[in-house]
């Protein structure tokens, strides 16, 4: 296990669940968002867990791989289902808020793999 994986991967949890915590807390800039992309307001609470299950994942999988494999291939799921969602509703602008996530989670993809 390289130093690399090690903290792209612990930095790409610690960025899940500050973006779980955001959905969690419901900012009002999050709903507006919600609201543009045609998802109701209730999606938030399952896709905070969703976020905070994969972060859960990438932590235990720095003990048990196959854990931390599976939860940086679902985050990279999630994050390109995000950014299709943007897609779809034509808010180009909004783009730039999943990219961080799925470029730490696509890194830790990529470092596992590798290691």
């Amino acid at each position: 296990m390289s130093t690399a994986y090690v903290i792209v991967t612990v930095a790409a949890a610690a960025a899940m669940l500050v973006a779980s915590g955001i959905d969690v807390f419901r900012a009002q800039w999050v709903r507006d968002n919600m609201s543009a992309y045609g998802l109701p307001e209730w999606t938030l609470y399952p896709l905070a867990v969703v976020k905070a299950a994969g972060a859960a994942g990438l932590l235990a999988g720095l003990a048990v791989a196959p854990l931390g494999l599976a939860a940086a291939i679902c985050l990279v799921l999630y994050f390109l289902g995000a950014i299709a969602t943007i897609l779809r509703a034509r808010a180009y602008g909004d783009l730039g808020y999943p990219m961080p996530y799925l470029v730490l989670a696509a890194g830790s993809l990529a470092l596992f793999v590798a290691s």
